[in-house]
């Protein structure tokens, strides 16, 4: 067991973050802390929760202070990174947040706010402009959502002069820098009488929105973590965030006003983004879903429960090699084979306890940036994407069971933005056929290409039906089965 000391706080604050969840404070901070201790700079992180008041309570409590606790096989190291200069609450203070966007002091702002969090379309990849809080904030009212604070704190910054700033991405979506930067001009260029012109002109001259991968598995914090690490410091920290040994952030080198020293830290800045993006999202997200749905139904509580089994650790070998492989272009410098055995190890991780149900929580958003280009691709070759399917049908049998089937206490612990319109959806469906055409097709939850592949529809359909009548063990042999690119000997 180590501890590494608190280094003492930033001299100022030249970051402003918005989503102060667990992942930021095991990855970005993290980072921080590596740069700073390699060059000073006024890079200490303003904290934006979005809603809750648990952490920035328990910050201020703690001199901004918590520990992260990294959690191998073989033991737990913690350290205390101390890059935080204040926390609030972005829901209770919204003007605070745009007054912060617009301060020159504030040079960069990151963003962990999860993939439901930029109020926008799936299904379009455009904003959403029947959404009640985009609409609030295009109203003028003091802006709740990501998109209208940055694009009203953009506008604030323009009027006082204009300071170079930076936007940078930290959420699972494809080349999230372009994404945020379009929605936030899509928000501007919504606003009435021209009222974004001298924003929208702003970002044109002095903002950047690089993109960005991030990779650590950080599960939910529990009770007995928070035991052990006073055991541990010999003091109490409501606050600590588990994480895994493993961590990683590709980062595109494009900064307006400047930025630590990240790679000093072991970020890695490239002009790849796209393909980290792709293997990260494709291969270890995607896999993690399709592990997290069928552990769920298998009744295994954690990640490392499910891939412990023979029928997962199968599918996963599968769907990783034969599905997602195929779609991407793997980074320069990342070997293929080593990435991948790093990833069964990962999720073998027995001493973490990753819940399949915080992994399965949020399908209907992060599935729509997993799924569907690999799915397409693989069909277009003329082959049926089987394990992509069978992700999908024990997608649905988790968060949409038909009646009479009871998928379990982890699929139900799970999670969804859709979860009524799911249930809605399997409530007046006939069979899996028929719900997998009403969420596919017609609610068009993974887009509008894969809504029209009937053949990949009624491949969820029967998949569905075999879970729900013989089991998923059934489902995975099934789907195993028929796969083209079946691996029975699993050597990652």
């Amino acid at each position: 067991m180590t501890i590494i000391a608190d280094q003492g706080r930033p001299s100022g604050a030249g970051i402003l973050h918005l989503g102060l969840g667990s992942f930021h404070r095991a990855h970005q901070a993290v980072y921080t802390r590596g740069a700073l201790q390699a060059a000073d700079g006024p890079w200490g992180i303003i904290g934006v929760a979005s809603r809750s008041h648990t952490v920035v309570d328990a910050l201020h409590a703690q001199d901004l202070r918590y520990s992260v606790a990294t959690i191998a096989p073989d033991g737990i190291s913690l350290s205390v990174p101390g890059v935080h200069t204040d926390a609030f609450v972005g829901a209770d203070e919204p003007a605070r947040v745009v007054a912060h966007i617009a301060d020159a002091d504030i040079r960069i702002i990151t963003l962990t706010v999860t993939e439901n969090g930029y109020g926008y379309s799936p299904a379009t990849q455009h904003l959403d402009l029947d959404d009640d809080g985009i609409r609030a904030d295009l109203r003028g009212e003091a802006p709740r959502t990501t998109i209208g604070q940055l694009a009203r704190g953009v506008q604030a910054r323009a009027a006082a002069g204009g300071a170079p700033l930076s936007i940078l991405s930290c959420d699972n979506l494809a080349a999230n820098g372009k994404h945020t930067e379009k929605l936030v001009r899509e928000f501007l260029h919504e606003l009435p009488d021209a009222e974004g012109a001298d924003a929208l002109a702003f970002l044109d001259r002095a903002v950047t929105f690089p993109s960005s991968m991030v990779d650590r598995i950080v599960p939910a914090t529990t009770p007995e973590l928070r035991t052990r690490v006073r055991a541990l410091l010999g003091a109490d920290d409501a606050i600590p965030v588990p994480a895994e040994p493993f961590s990683m952030w590709a980062i595109e080198d494009r900064f307006a006003g400047g930025r630590p020293a990240w790679d000093a830290a072991g970020a890695v800045f490239t002009t790849e983004v796209g393909r980290y993006e792709q293997m990260k999202v494709r291969l270890l997200n995607g896999t993690h879903s399709l592990i997290a749905y069928l552990g769920a139904l298998r009744g295994a509580h954690t990640i490392p429960e499910a891939i412990g089994t023979d029928p997962i650790a199968q599918a996963a070998l599968a769907v990783l090699r034969g599905e997602y492989e195929p779609s991407i272009r793997m980074p320069s410098d990342v070997d293929i084979r080593e990435y991948e055995s790093q990833l069964f190890e990962r999720w073998g991780n027995s001493a973490l306890g990753h819940r399949t149900s915080q992994v399965g929580t949020d399908g209907s958003v992060k599935l729509g940036q997993r799924i569907p280009e690999p799915a397409l691709l693989t069909l277009g070759r003329g082959e049926m994407p089987h394990l992509i399917a069978l992700t999908v049908a024990g997608y649905l049998s988790c968060l949409a069971p038909l009646a009479g089937f009871d998928p379990g206490a982890d699929a139900a612990a799970m999670t969804d933005p859709a979860r009524e319109r799911l249930r809605a959806a399997a409530a007046s469906a006939r069979d899996g056929h028929d719900l997998a055409r009403r969420v596919i097709a017609d609610m068009q939850l993974f887009g509008t290409e894969l809504a029209g592949q009937d053949a990949f529809i009624a491949r969820v359909g029967d998949l569905v039906d075999v879970i729900r009548r013989r089991g998923v063990d059934a489902a995975i042999m099934d789907a195993l089965d028929a796969s083209q690119t079946l691996t029975k000997e699993m050597q990652p």
